[in-house]
């Protein structure tokens, strides 16, 4: 056999080899005809596992003393985690919490009970507000029966009025008619705590997409499924533009009341709307509260407005109790750790969030500093 043909055998058997061998790997570069059919995983069981090695630093205790002035334990209304108090207190002190203010104290005997079994055994570890009676909404002396509730609320020991986001979307009076935030017969009561030095906390509206369609666009679809009494889309309810126009209305009538816009300013999806709040109404302050998975999704920005109104945020958790989920809210504030799941994923949306890395002068504020100035505004009870 010629040199010729030896050669032309050899580049034949080469060719053949690598044909087979991309055969049998089967790589190509169009999708497969089937892929859709085999998407058969349900979304509930979809739990994917990050590949991205990123640092992570575990906080197990706060760098400064904290306030977390939005809590719910052993509430009145029966919203937050059940806890022993002499484990919350031991709890608080592994995690360097100062205090926790306790924000659904109810009224009259049962929020008696709070302060009895909480406030007064632990001195300076635990604060309780009083709420709204809206079981008299429609007594025709309503403007003047709160402010009397308010002020024995605040004889018995609490420091502050809690308002839910019932106000606007769920408080109906005898004609069912929703109450609005800015409704007349609400401002004596604004006017009583601004007089008594008490801030007013008042949650208004909710996540901007429990106002949108509970379909395949909607970025928190699980949550809303599992709690479809959360949706609040239709023409039974204002739209999110118009509450936050009932409630900035509110804050303009009453400049000498301090208010606290729950869950910083109720709408951290649109900070911008969240930082001309703060830029027009001095009265108003905010705080973090069950909104870490929204901020730590937009790190830059919300460090941004962290930095420009360090004077005006608190730190708040309204998520429970447990060790592991304030421990979380630390990493976030104190780290610049990448891409790890907030404290309640995939509960609220699935995605995850970076850390603030906030400067110390600005966490101690947003830990202590900023809470313990608000409640020093306290002008005593009648």
């Amino acid at each position: 056999m010629n040199e010729h043909i030896q050669t032309t055998l050899l580049c034949l058997t080469l060719l053949a080899a690598a044909t087979g061998s991309a055969q049998q790997a089967g790589i190509g570069y169009k999708p497969a005809a089937d892929a859709d059919s085999k998407k058969t995983i349900l979304l509930k069981d979809y739990q994917p596992e990050p590949a991205l090695h990123a640092a992570a630093h575990e906080i197990r205790r706060a760098k400064f003393p904290v306030i977390d002035v939005h809590t719910h334990t052993n509430d009145a209304r029966g919203i937050g985690d059940r806890v022993d108090p002499k484990e919350m207190a031991a709890r608080m002190d592994r995690l360097n919490l100062k205090m926790v203010v306790i924000l659904t104290g109810g009224w009259g005997d049962d929020l008696q009970k709070l302060i009895d079994s909480m406030v007064k055994p632990y001195p300076g570890r635990f604060m309780v507000f009083t709420q709204f009676d809206w079981s008299k909404i429609n007594d025709p002396n309503f403007s003047q029966l709160m402010v009397r509730q308010i002020d024995d609320s605040v004889a018995r020991g609490a420091r502050g009025l809690k308002v839910l986001k019932e106000l606007g979307l769920g408080v109906r009076d005898s004609t069912g008619k929703l109450i609005a935030i800015d409704d007349p017969r609400l401002d004596a009561t604004w006017e009583e705590c601004g007089r008594l030095g008490i801030p007013v906390f008042i949650h208004v509206a909710d996540p901007e997409a429990f106002f949108h369609p509970i379909d395949a666009h909607n970025e928190r679809y699980e949550e809303l499924i599992e709690h479809p009494d959360w949706s609040f889309y239709g023409s039974q309810f204002p739209s999110l533009q118009e509450l936050m126009a009932q409630r900035d209305r509110m804050f303009a009538k009453h400049p000498h009341t301090t208010f606290v816009a729950l869950h910083f300013g109720s709408w951290p999806e649109n900070l911008d709307f969240v930082e001309k709040t703060l830029q027009k109404f001095p009265n108003v302050m905010i705080e973090t509260g069950a909104r870490e998975g929204e901020l730590g999704r937009q790190p830059r920005r919300t460090r941004e407005i962290f930095l420009k109104y360090s004077d005006r945020i608190m730190f708040g958790t309204d998520e429970g109790a447990a060790e592991t989920m304030y421990q979380n809210y630390f990493r976030w504030l104190e780290t610049e750790d990448e891409y790890f799941p907030y404290a309640q994923y995939p509960a609220q949306g699935r995605w995850m969030i970076y850390g603030l890395g906030l400067p110390d002068d600005v966490l101690e504020k947003v830990y202590h500093r900023n809470a313990e100035a608000l409640f020093a505004r306290f002008k005593g009870a009648k």
